[in-house]
């Protein structure tokens, strides 16, 4: 697929949309298990897998599509700081992924779930924390009437699709962890670091996105 940053972004496509929840709609890339590595030793996946489900926000402005983020409180002991989709664990009463993205969604930054139009899945990435992500991709008409929970989020702040888009802002960076190298992948924007999970998750984004 060929993407060209300078496109406007109100042409661009989501493949594989869907009707909404109540089905079990397609995932719109491959599974994978690659905690948000470019590449993954699956046999060091961890033993307890819980299940969970991360929001993917894009917002329908005038100007053009965004995506929304969120930033981790830096008081909080795992992943103080971080650059995250809103999202969590799935609870007993969840029937779907889209329950738990839609849920989370709510309680961390206070969007409504009926104002969100979930148009599919990106394929299931395992954490190294030991959480199974199902990302659902869903589409949000400003304005947006946030409510922040101080526990759960720092900030939040939009990306333009474009930037997504746009092959030269993805850089692979390496880190030694647990005694071996690992590439990941990251976006620079602004003053924010996006990497990890986050980071392949918006990869994976920019490849099932098409231009009209």
């Amino acid at each position: 697929m060929m993407l060209n940053a300078s496109m406007p972004v109100s042409r661009i496509h989501i493949i594989g949309a869907f009707d909404g929840p109540g089905i079990d709609p397609p995932s719109l890339d491959e599974e994978s298990d690659t905690y948000g590595w470019v590449a993954q030793d699956r046999t060091s996946l961890p033993e307890r897998i819980t299940p969970a489900a991360v929001l993917v926000p894009l917002i329908e402005r005038e100007e053009g599509m965004t995506v929304l983020l969120t930033q981790r409180p830096r008081h909080l002991k795992s992943h103080p700081g971080q650059i995250s989709f809103p999202g969590g664990k799935t609870e007993p009463h969840d029937q779907t992924p889209e329950d738990t993205a839609l849920r989370e969604t709510e309680e961390e930054i206070g969007i409504p779930r009926e104002t969100i139009d979930i148009v599919g899945r990106l394929g299931q990435r395992t954490t190294g924390s030991g959480f199974k992500v199902t990302p659902v991709v869903g589409l949000i008409k400003p304005p947006l009437d946030t409510v922040l929970d101080p526990q759960e989020v720092e900030s939040i702040f939009e990306v333009p699709l474009s930037f997504v888009l746009d092959p030269a802002n993805q850089k692979i960076e390496t880190r030694f962890i647990r005694g071996i190298d690992h590439q990941f992948y990251v976006l620079l924007f602004e003053n924010f670091y996006i990497w990890g999970l986050t980071a392949r998750l918006l990869v994976a984004l920019r490849d099932t996105l098409e231009i009209r």
